[in-house]
């Protein structure tokens, strides 16, 4: 059987189903229509109305918080002070502190915080400044390979670091013990940054036993924290420029541990009674 030229072939049936695609052909012109009535379609249900979905109001954006409490402007807490008709000194150890331990490298800082805060009848958290600074890794600048800009800008930034951990310590209820070779000379880096980072709050102890006791704790100290002898004595020597200004200093030379943190207690009570000028 001939196809006309360009007809398409039809697609092959299958057994139980018409040809796939093809619709039925429309009905001839002059054949019979059917006289039975085609009923309309029924009509849809009515659908009830749904007002439409108001938008969504905007969200405030976030406050600036920074753990669980909003951090307060300014200082994180105020000087504490004995209530007026007080006639003992306040207890240190349940009160919540911002204290800030300097001494040289080998003066025991370090030691005396941990074990101050370990022993607290009150939350307590012990920020070590070296501990901060050397989170840095590659690129940490070292100052015993020479102090330049990159040292500086370092300690720098440990310090607004630890300053910012300080703040959101107290914030929650937290006290803090930050400890730093704080130098007299120096008093804008010093403690007068830690008095911008952390606020007036902060009090500051020196911690500064005799340069025998500091040369033979540095003799055992291992790593980049271990100084050559003649730096601990150059850093002794202007760390002696506390004596006179004001600031409680601890002479440690004959103390353990636990009795510095002792006498540490004693002489926060007599700085929150009397707080030092600085």
């Amino acid at each position: 059987m001939q196809h006309a030229v360009g007809s398409p072939l039809p697609p092959p049936h299958q057994p139980g189903q018409g040809p796939t695609g093809w619709q039925p052909a429309a009905q001839h012109p002059g054949a019979p229509q059917s006289s039975v009535p085609v009923p309309p379609p029924p009509a849809a249900p009515p659908q009830p109305s749904v007002p439409p979905i108001p938008p969504l109001p905007s969200a405030p954006p976030p406050p600036d918080t920074t753990g669980h409490v909003p951090l307060p402007p300014g200082a994180p807490v105020g000087i504490p002070t004995a209530p007026p008709a007080a006639t003992t000194a306040p207890d240190p150890t349940t009160t919540t502190l911002a204290v800030l331990l300097i001494g040289p490298a080998g003066a025991g800082k370090t030691s005396v915080a941990k074990y101050w805060a370990d022993h607290r009848r009150v939350p307590t958290a012990h920020i070590s400044l070296d501990d901060v600074r050397e989170w840095v890794r590659s690129g940490f600048a070292d100052p015993q390979s020479g102090w330049n800009d990159h040292s500086e800008a370092q300690y720098r930034l440990a310090r607004r670091t630890c300053g910012f951990a300080a703040r959101n310590f107290l914030a929650n209820g937290i006290s803090c013990i930050l400890d730093d070779a704080v130098f007299p000379d120096r008093p804008v880096v010093g403690l007068g940054g830690w008095k911008r980072h952390v606020g007036p709050g902060l009090l500051p102890v020196v911690l500064l036993p005799g340069l025998d006791i500091v040369l033979e704790r540095n003799a055992e100290r291992t790593g980049n924290r271990r100084l050559t002898d003649e730096e601990v004595a150059r850093i002794h020597g202007r760390m002696a420029g506390w004596y006179g200004s004001g600031l409680p200093i601890i002479d440690n030379s004959q103390l353990d541990v636990p009795t510095t943190a002792r006498v540490l207690d004693d002489v926060l009570a007599r700085a929150i009674a009397s707080p030092p000028n600085w």
